[in-house]
C-alpha cells in the first residue's frame, strides 16, 4: 500500500487482491467523516437526531420482529 498527498488530494494505492466489499465499507466511513467534518451540528444535536431516527425506524419496523 502507498499513500501520496498532492495539493488537491490524497491518493491511496491498494493491491488489487484486497476484498472490494471490505474496502467499500472503509470508503463509506471516510465519506461519512468528510461530510461530518463540514457539519455545523453539535454533538448533542447529532445524538438527538440519531435517537429520533432509531425510534422512528423501530416504530415503522417492529411488526416485522415482534409477533
Amino acid at each position: 500500500m502507498r499513500i501520496e498527498r498532492t495539493d488537491k488530494e490524497i491518493i491511496i494505492r491498494i493491491p488489487a487482491d484486497v476484498d472490494i466489499a471490505e474496502l467499500d465499507k472503509i470508503l463509506d466511513y471516510i465519506k461519512f467523516r468528510a461530510i461530518a467534518s463540514k457539519s455545523a451540528a453539535s454533538d448533542s444535536e447529532i445524538d438527538e437526531l440519531a435517537q429520533e431516527s432509531k425510534s422512528t425506524w423501530w416504530e415503522e419496523n417492529k411488526k416485522r420482529f415482534v409477533k
